[in-house]
């Protein structure tokens, strides 16, 4: 597999499935489930796949939380059964695909259909938790949104394969997370807002990513914490060449410009948040 190819189906498959956390689809949904709290209703939406989990399993499969920040769940599932929540997520993101006007044909999504469908089938899971998960989920009966269940599918296996690769290069969950605010991409408030690292975990990371001459004296990244940066990434997109595998240069490609049409409907719609800014939180910052 062409890295490059691989990359570019990771980021169209990114774009494609995050607008469902920031959706007002998804906030309605959620407080009809008893759920008004954005930050609870993420992990609730986003961890349904699972099952009926302790926080703490969350906690594992989010990486980049901190403990005080997935600990708030506790209870979601009292609220309502993780199948009523997944149900609640494939409403939320239909009807907001069809809100946007999401314009694929039927033959469109058929043709990506037979190009997801053989990568989902033939991955390989172990050590995958939230693919897994997501794999196991039955398709809705809406063809669009089944799809988008395919595309979710291997947006977490990326996310999960990303992980093992942080781990291995000593990058801890809030280290990944003041290295990917450093880089201008993901706002630092907002990071500190949803992960709830406190002021000392969080100067402890600069600290520690300062010692390796990732990030300057004012915490901006250098140009070797750059450079590591998109190693990490280069390592990422070669445990996904295997997934991609299936369908080849091609047809990852391909299925990248298949999908292109969701990305394309929300930012026509004025809804920027719910594209640009996850699609560069490939280091399970969203």
């Amino acid at each position: 597999m062409d890295l490059n190819a691989v990359r570019d189906v990771s980021c169209a498959v990114s774009a494609a499935h995050l607008f469902v956390y920031l959706a007002p689809e998804s906030a309605l949904n959620a407080a009809e489930l008893g759920v008004s709290d954005r930050g609870r209703a993420y992990l609730a939406f986003r961890s349904a796949a699972m099952g009926a989990v302790p926080w703490q399993v969350t906690l594992a499969a989010f990486y980049n939380f901190s403990p005080r920040a997935v600990r708030a769940m506790a209870g979601v599932w009292d609220a309502a059964p993780p199948e009523r929540w997944q149900a609640a997520r494939f409403s939320a993101a239909g009807r907001a695909m069809r809100r946007v006007d999401v314009r694929l044909t039927g033959d469109h999504l058929a043709e990506a259909r037979s190009l997801i469908d053989p990568v989902v089938a033939g991955a390989d899971y172990a050590g995958k938790v939230l693919a897994a998960a997501n794999a196991s989920v039955e398709l809705p009966p809406d063809p669009l949104v089944a799809l988008w269940q395919q595309i979710t599918v291997v947006r977490e296996w990326r996310g999960d394969a990303h992980l093992v690769v942080l781990a291995d290069n000593g990058l801890g969950p809030c280290d990944c997370l003041v290295l990917h605010t450093a880089t201008g991409r993901l706002p630092t408030a907002l990071a500190r807002e949803t992960r709830q690292w406190d002021d000392e975990e969080w100067s402890a990371a600069t600290a520690r990513l300062a010692a390796r001459g990732w990030l300057d004296s004012n915490a901006t990244i250098t140009r070797a914490g750059s450079a590591e940066r998109e190693r990490i990434e280069v390592e990422t997109d070669e445990h996904c060449a295997a997934l991609w595998a299936p369908i080849g240069n091609e047809g990852a490609r391909r299925f990248a410009s298949l999908i292109a049409p969701i990305t394309s409907a929300f930012t026509a719609a004025e809804t920027p948040r719910a594209v640009r800014g996850p699609r560069v939180a490939r280091d399970g910052a969203i």
